[in-house]
């Protein structure tokens, strides 16, 4: 039961993620296109810029909620395998043996779940994450150029500058939601 929900959960992130990257690559293609015959493009960029970005902000939140959800099935499926593993001597040959339990624990590492600031750029909702900042980046630096009537040189930083800090925030976000799996030492959790 509980591979079964993995799968279904992974299944689910796979889906996510290549609808925005869809989303993405095709408004990309539509705005090469577009960018060949139209002089002005800013009714385009106004509709198409900001519903990526949308629809990239709620892609990333569900990554990051599927993640987790993961990450805990595959911690329970840990503790069953655990618990058979004592039933009796013969068990190792069928769940393994202990030392299994540290590659699990090196393997959730590196998904994020270490108490340190980049720890959340090792899954799949941290490169929507990316792609989603830089998107954002673009729409502000659009903006600004716009609105502030910068020119490109000007704006550029602007840009740049506002999607590092939005990556910089998804990031945050990731960690503060991964706060309550964060693995602690064996030393720690042994005593607790």
């Amino acid at each position: 039961m509980l591979q079964a929900a993995r799968s279904a959960n992974v299944g689910e992130m796979t889906g996510r993620g290549t609808i925005y990257m869809g989303a993405v690559s095709s408004s990309l293609i539509a705005l090469g296109f577009l960018a060949q015959v139209v002089t002005h493009l800013d009714p385009f960029v106004a509709a198409v810029l900001p519903a990526v970005f949308v629809l990239g902000e709620f892609t990333f939140a569900a990554l990051v909620r599927n993640t987790l959800e993961n990450l805990v099935l595959l911690g329970q499926m840990q503790r069953i395998r655990g618990y058979y593993r004592t039933l009796t001597p013969e068990a190792d040959q069928f769940f393994g043996p202990a030392a299994e339990d540290e590659r699990f624990s090196a393997a959730m590492a590196t998904v994020g779940l270490r108490a340190r600031p980049g720890g959340m750029l090792f899954t799949g909702a941290s490169v929507i994450a990316a792609i989603n900042s830089m998107v954002g980046g673009v729409g502000v630096a659009l903006l600004a150029a716009r609105v502030a009537s910068l020119a490109t040189g000007a704006a550029l930083p602007v840009g740049i500058t506002a999607a590092v800090v939005l990556f910089g925030l998804h990031l945050l976000y990731q960690q503060q939601r991964a706060a309550s799996l964060v693995l602690r030492p064996r030393v720690q959790a042994a005593s607790i």
